[in-house]
Order: structure tokens, then C-alpha cells, then sequence
């Protein structure tokens, strides 16, 4: 690992390290700027690079012709966006196959290339790993007072967190967890989700797989799942949506089409749904929550500034439901847990569950306002009273609320812990 001085620790590193020393080469996905080659080069010793311009992409013609020289240099060997040459895959497959040594690629991609062309999935020799933009504690925004694994463990201690301004949390959503903005203004820091939608829209969506596609609808897609971020719109009423506030239409098998592209270059991170027993007599809704990757995709997407998020507290609300909900997942997963929500037939909700290595689960709500604690609290326990009612259902081990406008992190009467997101880490 390199020693640069420059590099914001991520989260992932552990991870990408445990990774290293038990797979032949590891594979980090996700959406463009958001640190994968800065990370996947602190980890690596010698790299190629496929997007480089010079020599008119001498690299990336060089991998189409001998795709084993490409291979060759010290390892860990980074192979940054090897989806430009999906043949890269099978080589380092093959590499790995032969020699049998840990740790010899790092393999970054912003898409995910058609299957057409990969010879074998590298299932044993290639892990996949997703990388997400940057969390609140990763980015210096949140203290880190409270552990996500201090709660799993049990041994949580309360603690003052400090006065939190809501003008600053607004700005976190606006901004996104994008490296290239730490630092920057805010005038200047939205400028970089908006270009990033614009490349993706005129440019991406196309590289992914040389089809022509009507970009007015692509952008009219967008908007309506930027409008119902953090909610689970079905493919019908986004078309219905488009339909009414754009007065545009688009059919189903477009829309379906579209979701797939955005999936695929890490646009969209949709939360799947969460059943404690899947055998319980318990009917669960199987709707996924849409999700942007940041929650300054969907303010870039509806030109959405500060002030406007301050006379809407509504948008403003899932907005930054979104941006703990980006949090929570990159928190989770560092210790090998995975994120969820949970809806049932009944219309009862939580924003968002955990599911830890061992199959305990512990459920949040996510509420902006201190003024809403008693509210979740009371959502929460009356999931848990209805789940207990039916003996194959597994009870959350423990029920939070995180919240924006407190100013302390501590444990209720009622068993419920209330955390601040600019306390939390993982």
C-alpha cells in the first residue's frame, strides 16, 4: 500500500485489503468520480491506465491486441476502467488461474460491459466489490462519536454531539459525497453532480453498448425518479408521473430499458426489500426503494438549491433520508452486513434495515427534525409489537432512529437509540 499523504481514507479499505489477500484479483465497482482509481492506486504498486488519451489510447489498443501485456508489472496491478475491454476479464481470469497468487489485479469499472465476449464469470478467482461516493465521516462531516458497531455490539455509550444547523446538512445533500468536492465552495462544489449527469446522459449511456437512445427521455426518466427519490414508485407510476408533469410518454419496456442502463453505470442504487423469515405468515411487500447512488444526483436532476430545499421541507425530508441512507449502506457493509427496507401489506414502514453477517437485524428510521423522534420511536415499536404476535419472525436486535437536528446521541427509556447522522461512522 502506498504512503500518500493526500489520500482520504475510505472505508473500503479494509475491505479491498482482506480482498487482496484472499482472491487472485479484486474487482471495484461503481459510479464514476467517486474515488475508485485514487483508492484502487493506494492499494495497487504498478498501473495501467485504459482511459489514458496519449499515443490515441495507445493503452486501450494495446489491451484489444495483447491483452496478457497489459498484465505485466508489479503487484497489485491496477487496470483502471478495464470495461473499455471486456476481453481484459478472461485474461486475468486465466493469469490468476496459472500462477495462483493472491492479490495480482485491481480492476476498476464506472459500467458494467455486456456479458457477450467473457468467457468465464471468475467466480473463486475475481471478487466484485461496490464502492459508493464518499459517507459523511469518510468526508469530515460527521465526528464519528457514535460507531454503527458500538450498537451492534452492545456496548454504546451516550454521548453530546453538538448543535447541528440545518443550512449545513442541506449543503451536505446538495453537495454529495463526491471526493472532488471536499474543500470546495458550495457555488462550486453543485457544478460537479450537474456535469456529471450531463457526461452520463450525452456520453455513457451510449458507451455502455453502442445503442442510440432518445436522450429527452432518458432526461424525463431521471427527473422522475429524482422526483420520488426514497420511495417505491413502480415502473407504472413513473411512467404516470412523466406523463403528468412533463405531459411527455414513454411506454413500460422503455422505462425498463432505461432502469437497466442506469443500474448498470452505477446511477441508481435501489434498496431491495427486507424479510425477517421469509417463511413467516407475514405478507412483505417485494418493491425495491429507489435510490440515487448520492442524493446530489437528484438535486442536480431538479436544479434543486438550498433555498429551495428550506421552503420544502418535504423534498428536503427525503432528500436527506437519501444521503443517511448512502451512509448507512457504506457502514454496514464494512463489517460484511447489508441494507434493506421493510414494507408490508399494511403500509407499515422502516426507512431502512441492516442485516449483519449473523442474521440479526436492526431496524432505522431516519427523521430530519428532533421534533420527529417521538414519532419514529412509536413507528418502530409498533412494527415490533406486530411482528412479535408471529412465533417464526425474527425481532430486531436493536431500533434506531437517526436524526439530523439532535445534539446527542443516547439510548431512550424505551430501548430506542437516537443518533445523530454528523456523529455517526461505522
Amino acid at each position: 500500500m502506498k504512503n500518500n499523504r493526500d489520500y482520504l481514507p475510505r472505508i473500503i479499505d479494509k475491505r479491498i485489503d482482506l480482498y487482496l489477500h484472499t482472491f487472485g484479483a479484486v474487482c471495484i465497482e461503481g459510479p464514476k468520480w467517486c474515488g475508485k482509481t485514487m483508492t484502487s492506486s493506494h492499494h495497487s504498486k504498478s498501473e495501467i491506465y485504459l482511459g489514458d488519451p496519449d499515443g490515441n489510447f495507445q493503452n486501450r489498443r494495446l489491451a484489444q491486441m495483447a491483452p496478457s501485456l497489459v498484465l505485466e508489472g508489479e503487484y497489485p496491478r491496477l487496470i483502471d476502467e478495464w470495461q473499455e475491454v471486456p476481453e481484459l476479464w478472461d485474461a486475468v481470469r486465466f493469469s490468476v488461474d496459472k500462477s495462483q497468487i493472491k492479490g495480482q489485479y485491481i480492476l476498476t469499472g464506472s459500467a458494467t460491459p455486456n456479458h457477450k465476449g467473457i468467457l468465464h464469470s471468475g467466480t473463486g478467482r475475481i471478487a466484485s466489490i461496490r464502492m459508493q461516493t464518499m459517507s459523511l465521516f469518510e468526508s469530515k462531516d460527521s465526528s464519528g462519536l457514535v460507531s454503527l458497531k458500538s450498537i451492534i455490539d452492545g456496548d454504546f455509550s451516550p454521548v453530546m454531539t453538538g448543535e447541528v444547523n440545518l443550512m449545513q446538512l442541506i449543503e451536505l445533500i446538495v453537495r454529495g459525497g463526491w471526493p472532488a468536492s471536499i474543500g470546495l465552495s458550495l457555488q462550486n462544489a453543485v457544478l460537479l453532480p450537474k456535469s456529471y449527469m450531463e457526461n452520463v446522459i450525452t456520453e455513457d449511456i451510449f458507451k455502455v453498448d453502442g445503442i442510440k437512445r432518445d436522450i429527452s427521455k432518458i432526461r424525463l426518466l431521471l427527473r422522475s425518479l429524482a422526483r420520488n427519490e426514497s420511495t417505491t414508485v413502480t415502473n407504472k407510476k413513473l411512467k404516470n408521473d412523466i406523463k403528468s408533469i412533463d405531459d411527455e410518454d414513454i411506454n413500460i419496456d422503455t422505462i425498463a430499458d432505461y432502469l437497466n442502463l442506469f443500474n448498470r453505470l452505477f446511477i441508481t442504487d435501489n434498496l431491495k426489500p427486507f424479510s425477517s423469515n421469509i417463511r413467516s405468515s407475514l405478507r412483505i411487500k417485494q418493491s425495491e426503494k429507489r435510490h440515487f447512488t448520492d442524493p446530489s444526483l437528484a438535486c442536480a436532476l431538479l436544479n434543486i438549491t438550498p433555498q429551495m430545499l428550506i421552503n420544502d421541507l418535504n423534498t428536503l425530508g427525503f432528500l436527506f433520508e437519501s444521503m443517511c441512507l448512502r451512509d448507512l449502506r457504506i457502514y454496514a457493509e464494512s463489517s460484511g452486513g447489508k441494507l434493506y427496507h421493510y414494507q408490508d401489506y399494511d403500509n407499515n414502514e422502516i426507512d431502512a434495515v441492516i442485516e449483519a453477517e449473523d442474521g440479526k437485524w436492526y431496524a432505522f428510521e431516519i427523521k430530519l427534525g428532533a421534533n420527529q423522534i417521538d414519532e419514529a420511536a412509536r413507528n418502530l415499536k409498533h412494527i415490533y409489537d406486530k411482528l412479535a404476535k408471529s412465533p417464526e419472525t425474527r425481532l430486531p436486535s436493536a431500533m434506531v432512529v437517526i436524526c439530523g437536528l439532535s445534539n446527542a446521541a443516547y439510548r431512550r427509556d424505551d430501548g430506542i437509540y437516537v443518533i445523530p447522522i454528523t456523529a455517526l461512522k461505522d
